[in-house]
């Protein structure tokens, strides 16, 4: 069975990027592999082995374009609300806080906060399939 280790974004400025996911995720940097035209970051936590992979490549002055195929990541947290709180806080700009119901009964409560090059992430309340 194959074993999903990371996803992998390309990113305008390392330390806005790093900055961020550090404040809102708790990642911080694993590895770190410079190369001529590009360098590799690979973020991750304590809580699992999954990565988030930061590609910087050198002389990219242009945003880059998300496309209509690109969705979201999505992570769960124990307590939706104090992260929510907590992303306010720290000026995350988080959406409100939203909940789908299936057939009478909660399925997910979420919300969404935009990293520093717009790639969208969800963040779940533990739950059910969210677990």
């Amino acid at each position: 069975m194959a074993k999903p280790i990371h996803m992998m974004i390309r990113v305008l400025d390392e330390d806005k990027s790093v900055d961020f996911y550090g404040k809102a995720f708790g990642l911080g940097i694993k590895d770190r592999f410079a190369f001529d035209d590009f360098t590799l970051v690979y973020l991750k936590n304590d809580e699992n082995d999954f990565e988030v992979e930061l590609t910087v490549n050198h002389g990219q002055d242009e945003p880059y374009t998300h496309g209509t195929g690109y969705g979201h990541l999505a992570c769960s947290v124990a307590d939706l609300d104090a992260e929510h709180a907590r992303f306010e806080e720290l000026g995350l700009g988080p959406t409100p806080i939203k909940e789908f119901h299936r057939d009478g009964a909660l399925m997910a409560r979420f919300f969404f906060v935009t990293d520093p090059d717009g790639y969208k992430i969800e963040v779940l309340q533990r739950h059910g399939r969210y677990t």
